[in-house]
Order: structure tokens, then C-alpha cells, then sequence
């Protein structure tokens, strides 16, 4: 329990900041004065300049434009939230308290993590490549932020000022090849961790930059694969159409094809070096890998960048698996009105914020693979796995069963039946030591 705000002449002004930020009241009244002052600010905007802010809402590209900041705020936002959960998490899996020193339930402690990035000492070793050592966690943490400009976080909005027919897409920009976008910038995220370890003239570094860089090209094949299974049951590379189909029919990809999404998943993970697939920077081998020689907002770039780039990742399984904004019983696609795109924007991000949860769960449950085993369940159960559903998928699509539930569960029951067969008759033992070891001799004590 939080202390009283009882002072006493002996206090420090210190001690007595500490119990002002852990006491709840103080908190949750500088939270509501904040709420209110941000609502009456709206609010005499909204008064003051509506014509001007009627317009900017009513054109897609205004509003295209006003909808990428709000999400750029509430992403960095959510990166924070995220550290605080991250770690909250942790400590309740692993039976302690975690963060509870900085403001109530250690809810401040994000702004304290921030605040000693920024008054950290920013070392530059001598022996770097310096323009793309500091290029590095640009790259990680720019590339990051522009992959959830094709995401429909909410569908239509028809504005009561709008003529009739007149709508706007909750969408930064919508594509013709919205899909093959992220996949592209996705791929680029591996850029600013490769050079980074290069450019840090470090061994251990540049392991970790070799080793991500063969996790990605790994990982893009059965991910590129699983989402052509989906690209064939919806025959679009636009999501707010495929968003629209699960909508439409009240039946989401997952329950269509639920191995792709564990596919999908799996690579999400790889993508963004998360634990079991974190041995870019595994510090049991390569000390901290491939930004060992970063400081300060240097290094504090390349983990908003990995809690972005979870966002974005999220955010595209969601919208090609879990039906983006559509939740049984709520506002459907022919509902156009601003409050009902409110409530499709609670839907999308609170499916997201789950997922990451189960980035987060993830992280404390499962070991982390050797890199051996990280690359044959790639290439030897993912890839041949990822080529069977696309077969399947072509199938279903030849005798237009492609949306029917009974048929694809078909499809992936036959695909794991023939895969764990063929796993089956190998000859090769299931064992997580490394083929070209030597064999243990016992000899009896």
C-alpha cells in the first residue's frame, strides 16, 4: 500500500516527490485535470475553427494525413505501455513484483526509462564505421513506424456533414498491393540490425547481425507462404477487403485455416528477434549482440523499433486472421457513423494489445532454440508445411470451397495428418544435440 502524505519536518524534498508520484489520488488527479484540460481544449477548437476542421475530415487526404499522427502518437504511446507490461508480466510469471517504486504500481516507470536514455552518456567507440553506425537505429526504428499505413483500423466513416455517398477510409493509404507493402518493409527492418553489428567492428556484434540476417531471409519464405494461402481464400492483396470478407461472412481466417496462422505467427516472432528467436542479441553467446556497442537513444531506438514493429505485425495478423475491427453482435461494414468507427477502433486495437500479451506470455514460457534448430525448423518443418497448405488452398479454390469452414479444416487436417507422417518415418532422431558432435561415451563409475 502506498504511504500516507503525512510530512514531517525531517522529510527531503526528494522523499516527499516519492510519496506525491506512489500516492493513487495525486496520480489519478493529475490524469483526470490532464483529461479534462485536453477535452476543453478540443472542445474550443472545435468551436473556433470547425468549418477548417469539417473539411480537413471530410477529404481523404486530409484525414489520411490527421489519422498517421494520431497514430504515431498512440504507437509511441503503446511502446511504452508496452515496456511497463513487458516487465510487469515477467515479474508475475517469475513470482516477484517487478517495477513499483516509480509513481502507483510503477506506472510512471516508462517516463523514468525514457528520461535516462536521454541524460545517458552517448559513447561512440573509435573503431566503428561511424555514418552507418548511427544510420543503424534510424533504419530499425524508421522502418518500423511506416508498415501500419495500410492497416483499416476502422472501415467507413461517413460524416453527418458529409454529402450522401461521401466517405472516408480509416486508412493511411489504401494499395492495390497493400499485403506485398509490409512484407516489403518488414524485410527492411532487418537492415538496421545487420549494419548496426557491422558497423560496430565488434565480433559478437556482427554474429548477431549475421544471424538475424539469416533468420529473416529464413523466416520471410513460410511467412510469404502462409499468407498466399490467405491471398487465395480472400483473391485480394487488399486487407480492408480481406477485413471485409470475414465481416461479411461472420467467419474469420483463423477458423479456416488455423495452421497458417500459427505460421504467420511463428515468423512474426522471428521477424521481430523475439524470444525463442532472439539470437541476434542472446547475451549467453554474443554479450548483448548486435547493438552491444550502442548507448543511450542509440540503443533505446532499436527496442521502440522491436515494440513497433510488434504493433505492426499485430495489427496485419489481425487483419488477415482475426477480422480486424468486425466483432460478433457490434456495428458491421454498412455502418458508416463516426461513433460506430469508434467502437471498430476499440475492436482492432484491443485485439491487438491481446496479441501482444501473447508476444509478451511467449517470451517466459518457451527456451530459446539453438541456432541449428532454429534454422531446420525453418527450412524442414515450416517451408514443407507453409507448400502444403498453398496446395490445399489452390484446391479448395478450384471447386470454390476456398470460404467453406468443414472443407479447409479438411484441407489442414490432411496437410498435418501427411506432414507428421513423413516426420515419422525419418530416420533422423528427435534430439537437440547438434549433428556434428561427437557421441558421449558413458563409462560406469
Amino acid at each position: 500500500m502506498p504511504r500516507p502524505l503525512n510530512f514531517t519536518p525531517t522529510d527531503t524534498t526528494p522523499t516527499r516527490i516519492d510519496r506525491l508520484i506512489r500516492a493513487p489520488g495525486v496520480l489519478l488527479g493529475v490524469f483526470v485535470v490532464l483529461g479534462v484540460l485536453g477535452a476543453v481544449l478540443a472542445v474550443a477548437v472545435w468551436f473556433v475553427f470547425d468549418e477548417p476542421i469539417k473539411r480537413l475530415l471530410a477529404s481523404q487526404f486530409g484525414f489520411s494525413v490527421l489519422l498517421s499522427l494520431v497514430l504515431i502518437v498512440l504507437i509511441l504511446t503503446v511502446c511504452a505501455a508496452c515496456i511497463l507490461a513487458e516487465r510487469k508480466i515477467s515479474a508475475f510469471i517469475q513470482d516477484r513484483k517487478g517495477p513499483n517504486r516509480v509513481g502507483f504500481w510503477g506506472i510512471l516507470q516508462p517516463v523514468a526509462d525514457g528520461l535516462k536514455f536521454l541524460l545517458k552518456e552517448d559513447i561512440t567507440p573509435a573503431n566503428v564505421e561511424r555514418p552507418i553506425f548511427m544510420l543503424a537505429p534510424v533504419i530499425a526504428f524508421v522502418v518500423a513506424f511506416i508498415g501500419f499505413a495500410i492497416i483499416p483500423w476502422a472501415g467507413e466513416i461517413q460524416w453527418p456533414w458529409a454529402e450522401e455517398g461521401a466517405v472516408v477510409t480509416t486508412q493511411v493509404a489504401s494499395l492495390d498491393m497493400g499485403i506485398l507493402y509490409l512484407l516489403a518493409v518488414g524485410g527492411l527492418g532487418v537492415y538496421g540490425v545487420v549494419l548496426a553489428g557491422w558497423a560496430s567492428n565488434n565480433k559478437y556484434s556482427f554474429y548477431g547481425g549475421m544471424r538475424a540476417a539469416a533468420q529473416m531471409i529464413s523466416y520471410e519464405v513460410p511467412l510469404g507462404l502462409a499468407l498466399v494461402v490467405i491471398l487465395l481464400v480472400a483473391g485480394t492483396l487488399r486487407p480492408e477487403l480481406i477485413v471485409n470478407q470475414q465481416a461479411a461472412s461472420g467467419v474469420w481466417n483463423i477458423f479456416l485455416h488455423p495452421i497458417a496462422f500459427i505460421l504467420v505467427a511463428t515468423a512474426a516472432f522471428a521477424e521481430t528477434n523475439r524470444t525463442p528467436f532472439d539470437l541476434a542479441e542472446c547475451e549467453q553467446e554474443l554479450v548483448g549482440g548486435f547493438h552491444t556497442e550502442y548507448s543511450s537513444m542509440k540503443f533505446a531506438m532499436f527496442f521502440l523499433g522491436e515494440y513497433a514493429h510488434m504493433i505492426t505485425n499485430s495489427a496485419l495478423i489481425v487483419a488477415l486472421f482475426l477480422g480486424g475491427w468486425h466483432f460478433w453482435g457490434l456495428p458491421g461494414e454498412s455502418n458508416t457513423t463516426w461513433w460506430a468507427a469508434l467502437i471498430k477502433f476499440a475492436i482492432y486495437w484491443a485485439k491487438v494489445i491481446a496479441f501482444l500479451g501473447f508476444y509478451m506470455l511467449i517470451r517466459w514460457t518457451l527456451p530459446r532454440f539453438r541456432f541449428d534448430q532454429l534454422m531446420r525448423m525453418a527450412w524442414k518443418g515450416m517451408i514443407p508445411l507453409g507448400m502444403g497448405l498453398v496446395v490445399a488452398a489452390g484446391v479448395l479454390v478450384v471447386f470454390d470451397w476456398q470460404r467453406s469452414v468443414v472443407a479447409s479444416l479438411i484441407a489442414n487436417a490432411i496437410v498435418l495428418a501427411f506432414a507428421l507422417v513423413m516426420a515419422a518415418r525419418g530416420r533422423q532422431p528427435v534430439t537437440g544435440r547438434q549433428e556434428n558432435l561427437p557421441d558421449i561415451e558413458v563409462r560406469p563409475t
